[in-house]
C-alpha cells in the first residue's frame, strides 16, 4: 500500500490497518518457522508497509501540534 492511501485514512482506520499488518507479519513468521512459507518476499513488503503506516501516523500526530505553535 502506498503512503498516499494511508494519508487518506483517519487515525482509527490506520490503527486497524496496523493491527492487520502486524497479524500478517506474525503469520508469515510462523509459516517460515514451520517450513510452509510460499512467498519469502512478503516479509519485506509487510515490514515496509508497517514502516510507511507508522510514518503517516506520526505525521498526522504532529500536524495539529505544529498549527498551534504557528499561531
Amino acid at each position: 500500500m502506498k503512503a498516499g492511501e494511508f494519508r487518506s485514512k483517519n487515525a482509527a482506520e490506520l490503527q486497524e490497518e496496523l493491527i492487520k499488518l502486524r497479524r500478517e507479519q506474525f503469520n508469515l513468521r510462523m509459516q517460515r518457522a514451520s517450513g510452509q512459507l510460499a512467498k519469502p518476499d512478503q516479509f519485506r513488503k509487510v515490514r515496509k508497509d508497517i514502516a510507511r503506516l507508522k510514518t503517516v501516523m506520526g505525521e498526522q500526530r504532529r500536524v495539529p501540534s505544529q498549527s498551534k505553535d504557528d499561531s
